[in-house]
Order: structure tokens, then sequence, then C-alpha cells
């Protein structure tokens, strides 16, 4: 009996060791976890503190790109972007990038010509990732171009020809143009100002238009789901003008003729529309 006794007294404490040891474990591993995230967001914060911006790489990349044809399409997946009409003979196209990943891969850019598309990619990936890009591309006059950006505002002036913007997220910003335009985006505002082209169509999801033509257009078409729309136009002639706002004021200050061919739409499911002219 003696013995049975000592034997329970001894395996007691053991138990006891291997439950402290098993607590303390666990302590250095919710302390390590919690390091790790502490880790994580010191770092997501100190990048969050000074996003990229590409205006600050002082040693911009040039490129030129030969283009065959009088077509051009850019495709861009994540750059802001300017576009230019010039006196050149090939695509010249100038990049400014800034980026840095402190969890992940390192970040890079790349652009390639194929046929008449110009294709523009941003990699950026990784726990902690910033990274900014932006593109100038001036192309040769007489160009019919079509832009395709998935993440980026664009600009774009000095076009006669046919001008195609399409932006997923991003605003659209044209001026000194005379050739037809079309301009879209998902996710913010749409700007045409002292543009000559006779035929503009402009969509947003989500975002105002506001258009200024210099010339009587001949059609004018414009729709926002979210937002208000602003169309300045010259005091020449009469025309022939649909509007209407579902939650919003409607001022129309321009000659009307319902038998006008100059025909001006303005939609618009929250906000104001206003139709003016302009000197």
């Amino acid at each position: 009996m003696t013995r049975t006794a000592r034997t329970e007294r001894t395996a007691r404490p053991a138990r006891t060791a291997r439950t402290a040891r098993t607590a303390r474990a666990a302590r250095r591993s919710r302390a390590g976890a919690g390091a790790v995230a502490g880790l994580a967001v010191v770092l997501m914060a100190s990048v969050a503190g000074c996003g990229a911006d590409a205006g600050e790489d002082r040693d911009p990349e040039h490129r030129s790109f030969a283009l065959a044809g009088r077509t051009l399409t850019v495709d861009s997946d994540d750059s802001a972007l300017e576009l230019v009409a010039a006196d050149v003979d090939e695509v010249e196209v100038t990049r400014w990038f800034e980026g840095r990943v402190m969890v992940g891969g390192k970040p890079r850019v790349t652009w390639e010509m194929e046929d008449d598309r110009l294709e523009l990619r941003l990699k950026c990936d990784g726990l902690v990732a910033d990274c900014a890009a932006r593109h100038r591309i001036e192309v040769p006059r007489g160009v019919a171009v079509a832009v395709r950006s998935d993440d980026g505002s664009v600009t774009a002036k000095g076009f006669a020809e046919p001008l195609e913007v399409r932006s997923a997220d991003g605003a659209v910003r044209v001026g000194d143009t005379s050739g037809p335009l079309e301009l879209h985006t998902d996710d913010a505002s749409v700007q045409a100002l002292g543009v000559a082209s006779r035929s503009v169509r402009v969509s947003t999801q989500n975002g105002s238009v506001k258009l200024e033509l210099g010339v009587v257009p001949d059609l004018v078409e414009s729709r926002s789901d979210d937002g208000s729309i602003s169309i300045g136009l010259p005091r020449d002639t009469s025309y022939r003008i649909e509007t209407g706002s579902d939650d919003g004021s409607v001022d129309v200050s321009v000659p009307r003729d319902e038998g006008s061919s100059h025909v001006v739409t303005a939609h618009t499911q929250d906000g104001s529309v206003t139709v003016r002219t302009v000197d």
C-alpha cells in the first residue's frame, strides 16, 4: 500500500509539468502569430502611408513601335494613359513606373505591340504591394484609336480621326478633337471640352458627364446611371433635344426645334441635366 501511494504522488507532478509545457507552447504560438500579424499591419501601414506615384520615376523608359495600318488599339490593365496625336512616324511610348512589394514577387511592367494592338501590363502581386504606372503615347496623325483600360485614367487630345475609349475604372478626359468620339467608363466621370467632333457618344455607370462643343454637332448621346450631365452647345442653330432624369432637375436653355437634324440626348437616373449655349 505504501509503495502504491508513493507511485501516485510521483505521477501527479509529471502531468502538471506536461500541462505547463503545453500552455507555454500555446502562449509562444499565439505570441508568434501576433507578431507576424503585427508586422503585416506595420508593413501595410507603411506602404499605405506613402503610396506609389509614377511621377516619382525620374528616369522614364522610352520605346518606339512600328504601326503598319491606320488603326491602333491600346490595351492596358493598370496604368494612367495620356494619348496625343503627334507628328511622328511610329507609335512613341514613354513609361513611368514606381513599385514596391514587401512580401511577394518583384513588380514589373511590360509593353508589346502585335499587329495594331499595343498591350501594356503591370504585375504587382504580394501581401504588401504598391505600384503605379503612367504611359504617354504619341500616335501618328491620321490614325484611328481605340483604348481599352481596366484601371486608370485616360486623357486624349489632338485627334482628327475616330477615337473610342472604354474604361472599367478611371476618369476619361478628351480635348482638341474633331473626329467622332465614343467615351465610356463604368466607374468615373467623363469630360470632353473644346471639341469639334460632330458625333459624340458618352456613357458612365457612376459619374458625371461634362461636354462642351465648339462646332454644331449632328449627334450627341449622353447617359449616366448615377451622376449629373452638363452639355454646352454653340448658339448658331436650334436642336432636337431629348432629356430625362429620374431624380434631379432638367434645365434646357438652347434653341429647340423638333424637326432639327442636330440631335442631342441626355438621360440620367440620379442627377441633374443641363443643356446650355456656350460662346
